[in-house]
């Protein structure tokens, strides 16, 4: 019950011809010995001043990640604010056609 049924692989049909392919060995010739290898010098390394943070700078990063949290958490609230508004306004039409079918059934 659990084995799986492979399927059967059918016979060709028609005349099947081999490929005929002839292999034929070839000469090997030797080569030049490699020479060794350069010297690796390193990198020169850049002479970039490095990043000073001052006072103002973290301020200024410090605002604008604080901006950047209150910018994605009113998105956010918004999104779900505008899910619990669609939820509710199905649910009313729901009773809302639940009433007129009733209505409808008893006849009146």
């Amino acid at each position: 019950m659990f084995r799986p049924k492979l399927p059967t692989m059918p016979q060709p049909t028609g005349r099947v011809t081999p490929a005929a392919v002839v292999v034929e060995p070839t000469t090997i010739t030797p080569g030049t010995p490699a020479s060794p290898p350069a010297p690796v010098t390193p990198a020169p390394v850049a002479s970039r001043p490095t990043v000073q943070l001052t006072l103002g700078s973290v301020l200024a990063l410090a605002a604008g990640g604080g901006a950047a949290v209150l910018v994605v958490g009113a998105v956010l609230v918004s999104m779900l604010l505008a899910v619990a508004i669609t939820g509710v306004s199905v649910a009313l039409v729901a009773v809302v056609l639940r009433l007129l079918v009733n209505d409808m059934h008893k006849g009146r």
